[in-house]
């Protein structure tokens, strides 16, 4: 168990700095946060809208870390071994903005003056790609906390792949900012106490200990003791720091990132620094209350709070003196520049190496894939198993995993029933300085923080993780899955047991909205096989894809092989294809996953009584959806009468103009997988049945 006083037993505190560790010269250390407060102020105010308080509150911590101890270029932002910042608090992002501005990142006044305004660079909550130098988006709390650890596991193991000896050039810290609200949300206890866990000790979280949340004084909503509550995960704790006292903090962050490389006293942990401050520092009569937090001062508030400050200017100006000492190009070049030359040695002596990691942070795949995956397509067609879509998923895997170097896998404590380890993998275990290496992770009980970390992974670059529980408990993580769609990055959601297929569970765990509920988040792919071939394919194209996440719903049970052509094969890509047709169909049957079998075993006893169908496969509606009209209406053909059929809810379907679905519209049951597919309709005579009413209804007849 750590101590939680800087000055505890076993550690030693260093004197206070005068002035930010690194700096050359004084530097006017409450102008620069007076900055940070009145660009704030100044924005929210002009926007009418925001939350001024945190910006204002934690300006000072901001000076200590952004102007003494992150390594960052912001000529450069995505240089590989920079330090990662996230700010999880995510509706104070004025700060984040003052300081990408202030430090030189490519964010004019301009975009300041817009914040929160239609297409501006300065979006509400913080969000990647839209700002210069924002490492995630931030906003639903707790999340960016989540991301940070999945960014400080990244860089340990890559420390571990390809770091030699001296030459380390995967050396970095990542740093977050959280708030009580972070810390009230249930992900944070799970990303904490797998961190506390995995040793990771390059993690630094600042949290802002100012007591106020929107309702008012969190002291009756929150009063766990929270330096403990650290501390019982293993995490190191430096606590009772003046948050409004850049050297205390400064003086913190040292020995933080002392410990983070060093250990303390030989232990290896994540820390946690307790900064207690005053929401809305500064402002005369908003300070310390929960007015501070999320609307404007008000124009009179706005005024007194500059004669607080004793800070004349006006709105957006920042003297030459503070842009002098805020200007963070000359130390972020001769960092940047240090590394260059440790990389250039390295590519000189470890040159596949070298190449290798270009490659892995720039996110192409490796030179093989191509060869790679038409051995795993021809070796699933030649196997012509019947097996659950899930066993399908890991044969997939055991190809993949050695052709794909970067794919990271885990198992939120399901890993035997996901089947998401890979031969050779290897599983991320503690060791005495950190993670061991293993390119498989237990999460243990955790679907929400194996997903935020996973999006974390992803957003640091360097590998593609994926991770896998049931469908079901898919509602537990789904925020992350929103986010990972809405930021847009490259990983992959193994959802096993994807309906009332997994049998004598019952409903609790028996998916039944799951699939068409994904199915509604913009840019998430949803991908649920058939067979092997299918799951083959759903694997590739995920891998593929570089502009969003994909979700792989995978059986329990067993579900026949399909025989397919080459150009069928070819097709599954394309998210919905004709596997079966007569050049007479009366009509079409769209099914996916364990279905298809059903509407292959319907069209046959159709065909006995001369009715000829087309089976359309559609493993991915959201990638059909994308495809070219002439392709869709090719599939499905204005003139056919459409049949869906899904283990899951029917409002789905009808958006296919169907005429009938067979579907579920309520929960499950406990029992076998066979009697509850027979209880609820899922028979080929029941299809076959359906398809019959319908041309009986197209026709007129009763």
């Amino acid at each position: 168990m750590s101590e939680s006083l800087l000055s505890s037993p076993g550690s030693e505190a260093q004197p206070a700095p005068a002035t930010p560790a690194g700096a050359d010269h004084p530097r006017p250390v409450k102008r620069m946060a007076d900055a940070i407060r009145a660009l704030a102020m100044d924005a929210v105010q002009k926007a009418n809208s925001g939350h001024p308080g945190m910006p204002m509150g934690m300006a000072d911590i901001a000076v200590a870390l952004w102007g003494g101890h992150l390594k960052h270029n912001p000529a450069d932002p995505q240089w590989a071994d920079r330090d990662r910042f996230v700010l999880s608090n995510g509706h104070g992002s004025m700060l984040l903005y003052a300081l990408l501005h202030l430090t030189g990142y490519a964010l004019p006044i301009g975009e300041l003056k817009n914040f929160r305004q239609l297409h501006s660079r300065t979006p509400g909550h913080p969000e990647v790609d839209v700002t210069p130098g924002v490492e995630t988006t931030t906003g639903p709390l707790g999340q960016g906390l989540g991301n940070a650890v999945g960014m400080a596991l990244a860089e340990r193991l890559l420390a571990h792949e390809f770091n030699r000896g001296e030459l380390a050039i995967v050396d970095h810290l990542t740093y977050v900012f959280v708030g009580d609200g972070c810390l009230m949300e249930g992900v944070s206890h799970e990303v904490c106490s797998l961190a506390g866990t995995l040793k990771l000790s390059r993690l630094i979280a600042l949290w802002d200990d100012n007591g106020i949340s929107i309702d008012g004084k969190v002291a009756s909503w929150f009063a766990d003791d929270t330096v403990q509550r650290f501390q019982a995960y293993g995490w190191h704790v430096i606590a009772d720091i003046d948050g409004h006292d850049v050297s205390a903090v400064d003086q913190a962050l040292a020995l933080a990132r002392d410990w983070a490389v060093n250990g303390r006293d030989g232990r290896f942990a994540p820390t946690l620094i307790q900064c207690r401050t005053v929401i809305g520092r500064g402002a005369p009569t908003r300070a310390g209350t929960a007015k501070a937090h999320g609307e404007a001062l008000g124009a009179d508030e706005v005024a007194a709070t500059r004669a607080a400050l004793d800070w004349p200017y006006p709105p957006f100006e920042i003297p030459d003196d503070v842009r002098r000492a805020w200007d963070a190009h000359p130390a972020g070049e001769i960092a940047q520049q240090e590394w260059r030359e440790r990389f250039e040695r390295y590519g000189r002596e470890f040159p596949k190496e070298a190449a290798e990691f270009q490659r892995r942070m720039r996110g192409d795949l490796p030179a093989g894939w191509d060869e790679a995956l038409d051995r795993l397509i021809a070796d699933t067609v030649a196997r012509a198993e019947t097996i659950a879509t899930r066993k399908a998923s890991q044969n997939a895997l055991n190809l993949l995993g050695p052709a794909v170097p970067e794919l990271l896998g885990g198992s939120a404590d399901l890993t035997g029933s996901n089947l998401t380890d890979f031969k050779g993998g290897g599983t991320v275990l503690p060791g005495q300085q950190g993670p061991q290496f293993g390119r498989h992770i237990h999460y243990g009980v955790r679907e929400f923080g194996m997903s935020v970390m996973m999006n974390g992974m992803a957003l640091h670059g360097g590998y593609i993780p994926y991770g896998g529980t049931f469908l079901t408990f898919s509602d537990y993580a789904r925020n992350a899955v929103r986010m990972a769609a809405l930021m847009r990055r490259r990983v992959l959601f193994v959802y096993t047991h994807d309906s009332i297929g997994l049998g004598e569970d019952g409903p609790t765990h028996q998916s039944v909205e799951h699939a068409a509920s994904l199915r509604l988040i913009p840019h998430l792919d949803v991908w649920r096989p058939a067979d092997p071939v299918e799951s083959a394919t759903a694997w590739a194209v995920a891998l593929e894809r570089r502009d969003g996440p994909s979700a792989l719903l995978f059986t329990r049970q067993a579900v026949p092989f399909v025989s397919r052509s080459e150009t069928q094969i070819d097709a599954i890509r394309r998210g919905g294809y004709i596997v079966r047709d007569s050049g007479d169909a009366a009509a079409a049957i769209i099914a996916t996953g364990s279905e298809l079998s059903l509407a292959l075993a319907a069209r046959e006893l159709l065909a006995a009584d001369g009715i000829a169908v087309r089976v359309v496969s559609m493993p991915s509606t959201t990638v059909f959806d994308r495809q070219e009209v002439t392709y869709k209406r090719n599939v499905l053909p204005d003139n056919l009468p459409r049949i869906a059929v899904e283990a899951g809810v029917t409002d789905f379907w009808w958006k296919y103009r169907c005429d009938a679905v067979v579907g579920l519209d309520r929960f499950g049951e406990s029992a076998p997988a066979g009697p509850l597919f027979k209880l609820f309709g899922f028979t080929a005579d029941n299809v076959a049945d359906t398809v019959r009413e319908t041309l009986r209804r197209r026709a007129g007849r009763p």
